[in-house]
């Protein structure tokens, strides 16, 4: 693959990190579960969850951004495992776009989420007169700004010159001007990042505050419910998406030759794919969201629990009755 083994840093050949077998190793672990607990979580809350439920369309939407990214994995594990691309450029971009997609939907729609709960609980007039269409229409127009605010990351690659039978982190990087890289790396990091965060903090800052206050309309329990979950979108912001955003910033430096120091260029660039698969484990974290969100989650794996413990009791009561042919002889005289 290109730029694989080495990087030529100020005359000198600085071996690079060898991205390839930790993008296989990470993606091979988590398509399973990102594929059986994001199609489980869509089941759920499309056919056993209450329509009027908080922030179910987000979530909903929430869980198709992951679907959207995990889809894509084996063909990703495909390309790091043989080290070529045989399904030509357009997969190449689309595959490219839907992890940025991920990222970014996934973070706008955490934030929807923390809002809605954290809005409802300090204000409950407004949750019994908000309509479902309105989340409709918030994640529809979402989904278009997202859309269009990820498509730098492709048009940032000069497919123009590359070749194909590569893909990903091996396409070539267009130079350029000053000036466009502070806007795009402004855009990214203030929307894409220090805004969510601000929000998301802010949430749990006025929901920590509503727990201390008895002046609230809301039952306890569901104040700490609704702190559970902006905890858990919290959570998943920090350990997911602040390394990357926290490392963007320097790595655009370097793929534009701003930032020269080899030493400080082979950490950024070490760092990088590390990150990306931080973000990337999103996607089999979300889950746990819903699951502590929302009742109809907890009472479908009680019952999952419940069923498997009746299972086994079966399977062993059988198994000790095979053991003893003498009682079965006596039931079997019994019943003739």
């Amino acid at each position: 693959m290109a730029n694989n083994s080495t990087f030529n840093c100020s005359g000198e050949k600085i071996p690079s990190f060898r991205t390839e077998t930790l993008y296989f190793i990470f993606y091979l672990i988590i398509f399973i579960p990102g594929l059986l607990g994001n199609s489980i979580a869509l089941w759920v809350l499309c056919r056993f969850i209450n329509k009027k439920s908080r922030a179910v369309i987000f979530m909903i939407n929430l869980t198709l951004a992951d679907l959207a990214h995990v889809f894509s994995l084996p063909l990703r594990i495909f390309y790091y495992l043989n080290e070529i691309w045989p399904f030509g450029k357009a997969m190449c971009l689309m595959c490219f776009y839907l992890k940025y997609l991920n990222m970014y939907a996934s973070i706008v729609f955490l934030v929807c989420i923390s809002i809605q709960r954290c809005v409802f609980l300090i204000n409950p007039f407004k949750a019994k007169n908000w309509k479902r269409r309105y989340d409709i229409a918030i994640s529809v127009i979402l989904w278009v700004v997202v859309g269009l605010s990820c498509s730098p990351f492709i048009l940032m690659r000069n497919t123009a010159s590359a070749n194909f039978s590569n893909c990903f982190r091996d396409l070539p990087t267009r130079k350029i001007e000053m000036h466009q890289s502070v806007i795009m790396i402004s855009f990214g990091e203030l929307l894409g990042f220090l805004i969510p965060l601000l929000v998301i903090s802010m949430c749990t800052y006025r929901i920590i505050n509503s727990l201390q206050q008895d002046g609230t309309m809301l039952r306890a329990s569901d104040r700490r419910k609704a702190l559970r979950m902006v905890h858990m979108c919290t959570l998943v912001f920090l350990f997911c998406f602040v390394p990357y955003h926290l490392n963007f910033l320097f790595y655009m430096m370097v793929n534009q030759d701003i930032i020269t120091n080899c030493t400080f260029r082979k950490v950024i660039l070490t760092f990088h794919p590390i990150s990306l698969c931080l973000a990337s484990l999103s996607c089999c974290l979300n889950p746990f969201i819903y699951y502590f969100l929302t009742t109809e989650f907890r009472e479908l794996s009680h019952r999952g629990s419940i069923l498997i413990h009746y299972t086994k009791r079966v399977v062993n009561h059988t198994r000790q009755m095979l053991q003893k042919p003498d009682v079965i002889l006596c039931n079997f005289s019994l019943l003739s």
